[in-house]
């Protein structure tokens, strides 16, 4: 399989140095189809993604997985030309009449490791970056959701040569082969621990990478915050895909004479939001599902105050202890803690303690704790009075700090991502340059000490 997969890299790479500079032209059409191949096949990337899971909602896999994507390619086909556009950049006066120039060129050869939670947009939003970028792409979709890597795998070269676009699939084996390979960039979203592998592998190949990890994301609700409208936005946050969701909101913070209001609160929201099991999502397999009933089991024999309004729906844990294992890993699942602070600061003290999430949600209209928020904390996203949407946003970098991940993309951060920023500098013939070579002049040391 590795030699198969070198194979395919050869292929790409010698592809890539025959267009070394794809135009604007060819990159947008090469997103058009893109996007072709995912309006046409709406229906059976519904139905894949649906055997996947055992059930989900389609509205949510059209919000999620293709309007999302096809709101990226618009974003991207629409500003490509800027993008691409040589940025000029001064030159100091002692240098006049030089110029420089900044150019973006494509990297090569973009590997994406894609995870099982959004198999199709977290599969493919990459690959709009790095396509608008001018490289050709080798994407290996999760083996965890077989029906939607299968299509991925038939649809692609329907509408690409195998030099633009191929699709890998495999288990274990193939990933960590493919980790391997010497990409000029390697993207892998899913957890730390495989994180942590894949880096180690692509370091053998000096191969950059953009890692995009989670992690626990928390949501603070500040004394000032509208309760029922704040519950209204995590209650979405995490029953949104049964909460495996890289940015859900993991667990929450609440001033101590909030508790009660806000519980009720949530409670409220759960019920309107998720009445039944009718718009719920499944786990992606039973060893995930058992795992999350195992940290709620957990938390329940501890004595933890547990308002489960059933297994379609968010399970909230009140102050659990902070040695359980539903406040020490990423839940990627249903249960929402929430905790307790005497005040706002203790929340902010509380973030700090632990690793940079991959979001920080802040429910507050006050600007001078927005502002603390932003000067004070560290987090791959800051999102105020809402959840999840930051990432509906094309323009904006998605992507972690420290634990949660390393670089970001999505728009122009994407492009920028997986492009060289060549520094290019024109010298004229009007050149004084030769008044800087030795042997030195006694007036350069003089007019050197005066700068």
């Amino acid at each position: 399989m590795k030699r198969d997969l070198t194979d395919i890299l050869q292929a790409q790479r010698q592809a890539a140095g025959q267009a070394p500079f794809p135009t604007l032209a060819v990159r947008r059409e090469r997103l058009a189809r893109l996007a072709s191949m995912t309006k046409r096949h709406q229906s059976s990337i519904v139905r894949a993604i649906q055997l996947d899971f055992g059930h989900r909602s389609e509205v949510e896999i059209r919000l999620a997985e293709t309007t999302a994507l096809l709101h990226a390619i618009s974003h991207a086909r629409r500003h490509l030309w800027h993008w691409m556009r040589p940025r000029r950049e001064g030159v100091p006066w002692r240098l006049w009449p030089a110029r420089a120039k900044v150019v973006a060129q494509p990297l090569g050869v973009i590997g994406v490791m894609a995870p099982w939670n959004y198999p199709w947009a977290l599969s493919l939003m990459p690959v709009v970056d790095a396509l608008a970028a001018g490289n050709t792409v080798m994407l290996k979709p999760s083996e965890q959701a077989p029906h939607t890597s299968a299509l991925l795998a038939k649809l692609a070269p329907q509408y690409f040569t195998e030099e633009e676009l191929s699709v890998v699939q495999g288990g274990a084996d193939v990933a960590k082969a493919f980790s391997e390979l010497p990409f000029d960039h390697l993207v892998f979203t899913g957890s730390t621990a495989i994180g942590r592998q894949v880096a180690t592998a692509a370091a053998a190949n000096l191969t950059p990478v953009t890692l995009e990890l989670g992690g626990k994301s928390p949501a603070l609700v500040a004394g000032d915050a509208d309760i029922e409208s704040a519950a209204k936005a995590i209650i979405f946050g995490k029953a949104f895909n049964a909460g495996q969701t890289c940015i859900a909101p993991d667990y929450v913070l609440v001033e101590s004479r909030h508790l009660d209001a806000l519980t009720h609160a949530l409670e409220r929201a759960i019920r309107s939001q998720r009445p039944d099991a009718k718009e719920a999502t499944g786990y992606v397999n039973e060893a995930h599902k058992a795992r999350i009933e195992r940290l709620l089991n957990e938390a329940r024999d501890q004595g933890c105050r547990v308002m489960d309004q059933g297994p379609h729906a968010p399970a909230l844990v009140i102050d659990p202890h902070q040695g359980l294992a539903v406040m020490q890993e990423e839940i990627f699942g249903r249960i929402l803690p929430v905790i307790s602070v005497k005040h706002t600061e203790d929340a902010i003290r509380f973030i700090n303690a632990r690793p940079h999430p991959l979001a920080l949600y802040a429910f507050t209209y006050q600007k001078t704790l927005q502002e603390t928020l932003r000067h004070s904390t560290r987090s791959g996203a800051l999102v105020f009075n809402d959840t999840l949407l930051q990432h509906a946003v094309p323009s904006l970098p998605f992507g972690g700090v420290g634990e949660s991940g390393s670089g970001a993309y999505h728009g122009r951060h994407g492009f920028e991502r997986f492009s060289h920023l060549r520094a290019v500098f024109y010298q004229s013939k009007q050149s004084h340059s030769h008044w800087l070579r030795p042997p030195y002049r006694h007036w350069l040391l003089k007019l050197l000490r005066l700068s």
